[in-house]
């Protein structure tokens, strides 16, 4: 990235140049701007362009406390030389620590390039007390001074070093330092305002970085999410089963909540859309056989639920994806609680079951011990189905993944009136933190004898569909997305946290909108057992993240609509991404954006398969806006069966409507 030197700057000059140059990243000296300390507050509070706050101690005796008020105002980096004294290093590193500031150690020669070894020691020194970045610049006489500083690059932890020299002789190093992998350099506003001999006119290296290549900064843009499918199809179920009329607000429709209507209206619920809300009529219809489209969710919910209504077999069928895809541990869940499943087809592993197949029922209540590294969405289906029995349950779900879309049924049951409790368990580390990770076992007790009622529900945002436009927005864009809840139970609200951790410029309006703007990246650690539809566009997205990203969660990916594991580690060996899978993780290695531009590595185009997945589909269309020529994608319509309108969303990202 290209960071531009503000120097000289009163506060009201430095929030013009925020709101309306464009600039990606700005470095405000505060020791050469005349700011108070409510002006610091203010401009590093104000906005979502990443900003280095860099005061030199030699300079400015209010170094120190200037410094640690921009980093509690939202500093994304505290530049702190070498000679500033150890006492106030040690206390910004602290407050850096405590406000999610990531700390630049610079160490600057007027005079000259010190040797090889100086310069090495000067860097162990740097990352020894505590820095997650090191700038070090010199002045360079010779070519071969530039040399002895970009060999440091070979000795630095990958995307952690900024190294270039000033001078007329190092003028191109402050090109050339963001092919070998520094993060971002620095430019002025314009040649008259250069804050050290040799520093470019930002929109000059601008053009040197982003004009002969086909991947540019993507302009700003605000983008509506449409409704979660994931509350959608619960909500459609449970007003089915409720007495009178519910109001279900803010749908938009997919094939997978249409799957669901039309199944409640098979089951005898009444359906009237009016826009965005529907209204729902409860009732009861004899049905004889139920179709669930391509949703493995619609297909795990009413299984028990059918099953639940007692009276003549149900058939349960669908079409595409879903038809092999298994059914993991189906049989043994339900004859638990006395459900005979009889599959028309079986596979070749013990007890698998594919659709199409017949519930015979009735579901009897009792006591169950049950496996959940299957997933959650067939205990959704019993959490719903049980309170419908005439006894007590009670449900042990050992090994829980997606433990949050329990949570969601959870929500969306007592909304429609019914009750049941949970008690989650695990080791000290889940005590102290109830990181849903760490939790080993969940205890669920459900009365029966209860009835749905009906409701009024207002159907929230995806945040499913949000995280490819997210990450876009992070890595090269001005993105800010409505229609989203940030209190939300959906899984995938995690897409935030990667992106925060990734370094990625993140907050949320006062209307409650997301925005994200592009910052450095580096790699990072994410557990995605919880959250299995973000691997694709997260994969995509640590493709450019400085360095070595680990994803956990990797069985939960087998038997989506595609293998995805195998689908995202063949879309990215394709493109030119180093990526590998031992047992449950993935690691990838990532290539910042303006490294791979000028160093001629963008993603690699050409022919892909989404397998029928609309989950590849999104990080396939998010690849190409970073590929070297174009990604030809064989079925994009299947993105319909979650986001119809993805594609008129992601023209706007691009700029086309």
């Amino acid at each position: 990235m290209i960071a531009t030197t503000l120097k000289g700057k009163k506060r009201e000059e430095i929030l013009s140049i925020l709101e309306g140059e464009e600039i990606g990243m700005a470095e405000i000296r505060l020791d050469l701007c005349p700011l108070s300390e409510e002006d610091i507050e203010e401009i590093f509070s104000s906005t979502d362009v990443p900003l280095i706050a860099t005061c030199r101690f030699a300079a400015d005796p209010a170094a120190e406390r200037k410094i640690l008020r921009a980093v509690a105002s939202g500093a994304a980096f505290a530049d702190v030389e070498m000679e500033a004294p150890a006492k106030s290093r040690r206390v910004i590193r602290s407050a850096c620590e405590e406000w999610g500031t990531r700390m630049i150690v610079s160490f600057h020669e007027v005079k000259g390039t010190p040797t090889a070894a100086r310069l090495e020691g000067i860097l162990k020194e740097a990352f020894a007390g505590g820095a997650d970045f090191v700038k070090i610049v010199t002045t360079a006489a010779t070519e071969s001074d530039i040399e002895t500083l970009f060999s440091l690059y070979d000795k630095a932890p990958e995307g952690k070093l900024i190294a270039f020299a000033m001078g007329p002789e190092g003028r191109r190093s402050r090109l050339e330092c963001l092919a070998l992998g520094a993060p971002f350099t620095y430019t002025a506003l314009s040649e008259s305002e250069a804050a050290a001999p040799g520093q470019w006119p930002f929109r000059e290296m601008e053009e040197a970085v982003y004009g002969p290549s086909k991947v540019k900064p993507l302009s700003p843009v605000t983008l509506r999410m449409p409704s979660s499918k994931s509350f959608a199809q619960r909500a459609v179920l449970a007003a089915a089963l409720a007495g009178g009329e519910s109001v279900l607000s803010g749908y938009s429709p997919c094939d997978d909540s249409e799957a669901a209507i039309s199944a409640a209206e098979a089951l005898g619920a009444k359906v009237v859309r009016d826009g965005s809300t529907l209204r729902i009529t409860g009732g009861s219809a004899p049905v004889r056989e139920l179709f669930v489209g391509e949703s493995g969710l619609l297909t795990r919910l009413l299984i028990p639920l059918v099953a639940a209504r007692g009276g003549e077999p149900v058939r349960i069928d669908g079409e595409k994806t879903i038809l092999g895809r298994p059914l993991a541990g189906a049989h043994d869940v339900m004859a638990a609680f006395g459900v005979t499943l009889r599959p028309e087809r079986t596979g070749a592993r013990k007890n698998d079951c594919y659709l199409p197949l017949t519930v015979c029922g009735p579901i009897i209540p009792g006591k169950a011990e049950i496996d959940g590294r299957s997933g959650s969405q067939l205990i959704s289906g019993l959490l719903m189905a049980l309170p419908l029995t005439d006894g007590r349950s009670t449900l042990y779900v050992t090994d829980p993944k997606s433990i949050p879309y329990l949570f969601i049924t959870l929500d969306v049951m007592k909304k429609f009136g019914i009750r049941a409790s949970c008690e989650m368990e695990g080791d000290e580390d889940f005590a102290e933190t109830r990181d849903w990770g760490l939790c080993t076992g969940i205890t669920f007790k459900i009365n029966g004898g209860q009835a749905y009622q009906a409701a009024a529900f207002d159907i929230e945002g995806d945040w499913s569909g949000a995280a490819c436009f997210l990450a876009a927005g992070a890595i090269s864009g001005d993105v800010t997305i409505e229609g989203l809840d940030t209190s939300s139970l959906q899984a995938d609200i995690t897409i935030m946290d990667i992106l925060a951790q990734a370094g990625a410029s993140l907050s949320t309006l006062e209307d409650g909108s997301i925005h994200v703007q592009r910052s450095p990246l580096e790699a990072f650690s994410a557990d995605l057992n919880n959250c299995p539809d973000l691997f694709p566009v997260v994969a995509v997205f640590a493709s450019f993240c400085k360095g070595w990203s680990t994803l956990s969660g990797v069985e939960r990916l087998r038997h989506k609509e595609s293998d995805r594991a195998a689908a995202i580690e063949e879309m990215l060996r394709k493109m030119g991404v180093d990526i590998h899978i031992e047992e449950d993780v993935m690691t990838i290695h990532g290539t910042g954006l303006t490294e791979r531009i000028l160093t001629g590595r963008l993603l690699r185009g050409g022919e892909f398969s989404s397998c029928g997945d609309h989950r590849m589909v999104m990080a396939l269309r998010l690849a190409s806006l970073y590929a070297e020529s174009p990604v030809i994608i064989d079925d994009e319509g299947c993105v319909s069966k979650s986001f119809p309108s993805f594609h008129e969303c992601f023209a706007a990202l691009k700029g086309e409507n």
